[in-house]
Parts: C-alpha cells; sequence; structure tokens
C-alpha cells in the first residue's frame, strides 16, 4: 500500500487555519469562530485529490491565543509534532494585517523544525478583494520562507484551486502517488461523554509508548479541554483501529458561546461516521439524564454502543457492583451494550475493549440463515399473546446495519411495541447480537 503523504496547516491563531481546512475536507469538521485559540488539538481529515490523496492536518494556533499557559505550551508543541511528520506545510497568514513577530516566530520554527526536502506553500488568507492582492504581496515576501504565495479567500472559494494544484504537485515531485488500494475499512471507534470524564486519558492509554510520545492527546483539569473531534490510529494484534477523541456532549443549555456549541453539534455528528461508539461513564457519579441521551443518540443512530466505567479505581471494591447494577438498570433501554469498567490510570480493563470492538462489529454486520431465523420465529410466537404477529409466517432479515428484521403481517398498524420488545428480548437470548441495537419492520403481507 501506498504511503499517503501528510499536509499540515501552521499558522498563528485566527488566521483561517480552520476555515480552509473545512473548505479542502468538504465538511464541516474543525470548529470556524472569531475567537483565537479556538482549535487546540489536531484535526486530521483525508482529502482526495485530482491526481493523489493525502492526509490533512488541521493544527492549534502557535504564538499565543489561550490564557492557560501550561496548555498553551502543549498546543505549541502539537504542532511542532505535525511539522515533524508533515510531507509538505500550508503556511497561513492573514492578509488583512501587519506581519507579527509571531509570523517571524513561525518562520524560524519552520526552519530549524523541518527538514530541507520538505515543501513550504504560504496561503495568503482572507484576501476577498483580488484587486489588492500586487500592491500588498512585497510585504509578505520579506518572510523569506518561500516564494510559493497564493492568495486566497477560503469562505469563498477563491484561490482555492490555486493551491490545491500545487499541494499536490509537490506532493508528486517527492515521488508521492495515489494507491490503487480500495478504501480503508479500519473500524471507527468514537469516544463520546460528558466532558473531564476522562476521554483522552483512556485514548492515550490505549496507545503505545512510542506513539504516545510522538503524538498524545490534550489531557487537562480544565472541563472541555478537547473541543475538536482528534483521529488516532491504534495498533492492536496486527489490527489498526480509529478512535475518534470527540469533544464533550453536554446539554443544549450547558452550552457557553459558539465554541461549545459548535463543539457539541461536530460530537454528535460524528456518530454518524463511526462504526462503534463507546460512551464514558465517571464510576465517581451518578449517571445524570445526559449520560442515558448521550446513548440513546448512538442507538439512535444504529452504531455499535460500548459503556466504559472509568476511574473505577476510585470506586471501593464492596460498592462496584452496586455501581454497575444501577447503571445497567438504568440504561436499559441500550442493555445491548455491554458495560465494562476500567481504569485510564492503572489501565484495569482497558485491553477487553478491543475484544468487544470486534465482537460488536461482527454483530453489527451479522446475518442469519433463512432457516434458522424462520425456526426462531415459530418458536417465540407459538402459543404467546402477539396478536397479528403469532399469525405471521413470513420474517427475514433486510440487508441492513445494523440488523433489521421484516415481519410481514396482514395490518402493520396492530402491531404492538411491546410485542416488538419481546420479540427482540427473544432474539438476543438465542442468537445473542451484543454490542448492536436490532431494528423491526412490519409489512402488510401482499
Amino acid at each position: 500500500m501506498a504511503k499517503i503523504p501528510t499536509v499540515a496547516i501552521i499558522g498563528r491563531p485566527n488566521t483561517g487555519k480552520s476555515t480552509l481546512f473545512n473548505k479542502i475536507i468538504g465538511r464541516r469538521k474543525a470548529i470556524v469562530t472569531d475567537t483565537p485559540g479556538t482549535t487546540r488539538d489536531q484535526v486530521a481529515g483525508q482529502v482526495k485529490g485530482e491526481k493523489l490523496d493525502y492526509l490533512l492536518i488541521d493544527t492549534g494556533g502557535m504564538g499565543g491565543g489561550t490564557e492557560d499557559i501550561a496548555l498553551e505550551d502543549d498546543v505549541h508543541e502539537q504542532s511542532k509534532l505535525a511539522l515533524e511528520h508533515a510531507d509538505l506545510i500550508v503556511f497561513t497568514v492573514n492578509s488583512r494585517e501587519e506581519l507579527t513577530a509571531s509570523d517571524f516566530e513561525i518562520v524560524d520554527i519552520l526552519r530549524k523544525s523541518t527538514k530541507s526536502h520538505v515543501p513550504i506553500l504560504m496561503a495568503l488568507t482572507k484576501c476577498d478583494d483580488p484587486g489588492t492582492i500586487d500592491a500588498i504581496l512585497p510585504e509578505f515576501y520579506q518572510l523569506g520562507i518561500t516564494d510559493k504565495i497564493i492568495p486566497l479567500s477560503a469562505p469563498h472559494r477563491i484561490g482555492l484551486e490555486e493551491l490545491l494544484e500545487p499541494i499536490e504537485e509537490e506532493l508528486i515531485t517527492l515521488n508521492f502517488e495515489r494507491s490503487e488500494e480500495v478504501e480503508s475499512t479500519l473500524p471507527r471507534i468514537a469516544i463520546i461523554g460528558k466532558p473531564n470524564v476522562g476521554k483522552s486519558s483512556l485514548v492515550n492509554a490505549f496507545m503505545s509508548e512510542t506513539q504516545r510520545a510522538k503524538s498524545p492527546l490534550l489531557v487537562s483539569d480544565i472541563p472541555g479541554t478537547t473541543r475538536d473531534a482528534v483521529d488516532t490510529v491504534i495498533r492492536y494484534h496486527e489490527q489498526d483501529y480509529v478512535f475518534t477523541d470527540t469533544a464533550g456532549i453536554k446539554r443544549r443549555k450547558d452550552t457557553k458561546g459558539d465554541i461549545e456549541v459548535y463543539a457539541y453539534f461536530r460530537s454528535v455528528k460524528e456518530l454518524e461516521y463511526c462504526d462503534v461508539a463507546v460512551l464514558i461513564l465517571d464510576a465517581t457519579q451518578t449517571l445524570s439524564r445526559q449520560d442515558k441521551r448521550v446513548a440513546g443518540m448512538a442507538v439512535e443512530e444504529g452504531k455499535g454502543l460500548i459503556i466504559l466505567v472509568n476511574k473505577i479505581d476510585l470506586v471501593d471494591t464492596e460498592e462496584r457492583h452496586l455501581r454497575l447494577a444501577e447503571i445497567e438498570h438504568q440504561l436499559q433501554f441500550a442493555k445491548c451494550a455491554p458495560v465494562l469498567p476500567v481504569s485510564a490510570e492503572t489501565k484495569e480493563g482497558l485491553l477487553k475493549i478491543f475484544d468487544l470492538i470486534e465482537m460488536t462489529q461482527r454483530n453489527r454486520v451479522r446475518r442469519l440463515p433463512t432457516k434458522e431465523l424462520l425456526d426462531w420465529y415459530k418458536r417465540a410466537v407459538y402459543g404467546k399473546p402477539m396478536g397479528m404477529l403469532a399469525k405471521s409466517k413470513m420474517i427475514t432479515q433486510a440487508e441492513e446495519v445494523p440488523p433489521t428484521f421484516v415481519v410481514f403481517v396482514k395490518d402493520p398498524r396492530q402491531v404492538q411495541v411491546s410485542q416488538l420488545r419481546y420479540l427482540e428480548n427473544s432474539l438476543r437470548k438465542t442468537f445473542g447480537f451484543e454490542g448492536t441495537p436490532v431494528r423491526w419492520i412490519t409489512k402488510k403481507t401482499s
């Protein structure tokens, strides 16, 4: 398989990096606001270009943007890590502002951190008026980092193609080529849950020591540190998994400002792209209405669902059983989901998650032989007060994910929800289907 090149977008805060990233990717994944320092973590997405594919990384702004000095340093370090692994760099500079000391500092970092063969393109952002470009270009050439300056306005797609073309040309010059392999089918695992329950800590714990040293996720005591959905590839027993550490999902009324609202919607959106959702709960806290809502969202989306109860090492042994039993009781609507007590701190139970992911993945695409399905159905409804369902002789499994079963009856309107719930309980007792929702459709017999 051909190596996919990496393109990193670098620049100081509020120079249009995330807007540019979103326009290239084609969907709104990075948060865009006028607030400097909005992007804290690396956000990655694959670009299918005209001549080759590449991985595009949107980094946190270098040169300030947050009041937390320690967190700012972490953001700065992650941007430098992106530089070390980049095959090409897009350096963004705001055309509406005069050059700052931070711009020259980034240039110095680029010269020191990048290999001599790494091409650098300068994206001169926010050039909404093409008539002014010739007058302002000389100022930006004085940075001396590259003579390849592309004026653009990402929101209006002005100059976007003029940037994309040299990106591909430069990568081809470095002997990269489009992979002819079939698109990756790596399982996508979304880590979801309320802020500050340990999502980033858990993903860090899954990483190898080498991987964690190269690309740690930001972990802070400040709730909501992770605002962007961050993709991390984790290898376990020769199998790669894509873990997406999402921003914490809060209730709408608890989101403060535009940034948290965007983070909320993007975390919800990430459920659409994952195969398995891993809901993180805090063992030291009671189950909230929001926890139930998040679990319900995953079930409604038809995703595989695993519940990890983190920080279990902080709960007395005597209390563990009661705590887990209470969680299972309150999440009966998501009883398909296995509940696993873990600790990111001590690593207790962590490796079991990969077995649960594999099981969940198998069950999401599992198909029952027609004869076994019909035999089970006859046993399930025989002699039971199942109304129309008891009179039906036809059931089939649809070609859909998650497992979807179609029952043909004379009048679907007379089928009760409780009857379908009984069928699901019987189906799970016989065939399992742990980790995945099961859907039911009633159709009128022809």
